[in-house]
């Protein structure tokens, strides 16, 4: 069955299809940094083949109607009056981009934008720990942006989705989902400061490499999760190092290991579970860089598996499942690496696989959870992707 987002929505437009303008943006695995970006912390995220594509057309009016094949779903809402709408999710994270690209309009730059019919397909699977949901909202932010002139850069782009998921649809997330899918390149990773937003592209040499997403199939929803409280748990180890260093402290990436050495004993053990992991992550995601410059595979490896026990045992984001394929993955031939990836609370996990040694992992991987689980895990070979961009066709 074809699975190509662009295609499927052609084939559904059918005569009407070069009406349309087509857009769209990538999802994304989180090689390592996890819950390090709303700690203004280091990621290092690349940008997948499996995507969210819109096509949009003119109104001349101020509504927004959009469909979504995937749900099979028609919503709409008038550019004046985005209100969150309780019973269709999907529906605020594109209300949520467009609320905030009207608000940063210059003004008086004769931007008059108008609604759009908009058509929505996609290949990331949901809950999945892709980010399906930044995805959404780049692509719908590209589509404006093309087609009322906008001139907002990428970054720009990727800051105003942030805001659409922090402030609309309530998820406090930072910086990196957007900013990958907005700013991946292909055979590329992305290092990437969340507080500076200073980024280098790290080159991938995976040529005898595979990227494997193991899927746990147990969804996860971050609105309605753990996930708010461990920013309120980060912010509570702000509050008592901002009183014990001779510093600001802002956010945890302010704490230096020997500052959290020096002070940790004052935290209740909650807390500073909370705070070694976002501060050694930082650190093992800037090891990682360094080794993936040198193509030391093996040391990314070593890097993937301490942050995925530090997830699971001091920020406690993990589950039953996940630890489940990463402890099978460890044990098979050829891998080099297998962490959980994305908020946790379900999801996927990742794992660095090589090529020769793919057909075994798979095979392995699927009968043993099945066994533990009863349940057959969904895996993914996806390889890097560029990021936001307008589809000619």
């Amino acid at each position: 069955m074809e699975n190509n987002p662009i295609h499927r929505l052609i084939r559904h437009l059918g005569k009407n299809k070069n009406k349309f303008k087509y857009f769209k943006a990538p999802g994304r695995i989180n090689l390592i940094g996890g819950h390090t970006d709303y700690n203004d912390g280091y990621v290092l995220p690349i940008a997948i083949n499996r995507n969210i594509a819109v096509a949009a057309k003119y109104r001349t009016d101020n509504i927004v109607e959009v469909y979504s094949l995937d749900f099979n779903e028609k919503e709409s809402f008038n550019l004046n009056e985005t209100v969150y709408n309780e019973d269709s999710e999907w529906i605020n994270y594109i209300q949520g981009v467009v609320k905030f690209l009207q608000a940063k309009v210059v003004k008086g730059a004769n931007h008059d934008i108008k609604g759009l019919d908009i058509y929505i397909a996609g290949n990331i699977p949901s809950g999945a720990g892709l980010s399906s949901s930044a995805a959404l909202e780049l692509a719908v932010a590209e589509a404006f942006n093309s087609m009322y002139n906008l001139n907002f850069t990428k970054q720009e782009l990727a800051l105003i989705s942030q805001q659409a998921e922090n402030e609309f649809v309530g998820v406090s997330c930072g910086i990196m989902d957007q900013f990958i899918s907005a700013l991946g390149e292909k055979d590329n990773g992305l290092f990437l400061d969340c507080r500076t937003l200073d980024y280098s592209l790290i080159k991938l040499d995976f040529k005898q490499l595979k990227i494997v997403i193991t899927d746990t199939k147990k969804k996860h929803s971050l609105v309605n999760s753990a996930y708010n409280d461990r920013i309120s748990e980060c912010n509570k180890a702000v509050k008592y190092f901002n009183s014990k260093l001779d510093k600001p402290v802002s956010k945890l990436r302010d704490v230096s290991i020997a500052d959290y050495q020096r002070h940790k004993n004052g935290l209740s053990e909650t807390i500073r579970n909370r705070a070694e992991h976002v501060i050694f992550e930082n650190q093992r995601v800037c090891k990682t860089r360094d080794a993936l410059k040198n193509n030391n595979l093996k040391e990314v490896g070593k890097n993937l598996l301490e942050s995925h026990n530090s997830l699971k045992n001091l920020y406690e984001v993990s589950s039953k499942e996940l630890d489940l394929l990463v402890d099978i993955a460890s044990n098979l031939d050829g891998v080099y690496g297998s962490r959980m990836t994305g908020a946790g609370f379900g999801g996927s996990t990742i794992n660095l696989v090589k090529e020769s040694n793919l057909k075994e992992f798979e095979k392995e991987i699927s009968i043993n959870y099945k066994i533990e689980t009863g349940i057959e895990p969904e895996l993914y070979i996806l390889e890097s992707s560029e990021g936001s961009t307008q589809i000619k066709i």
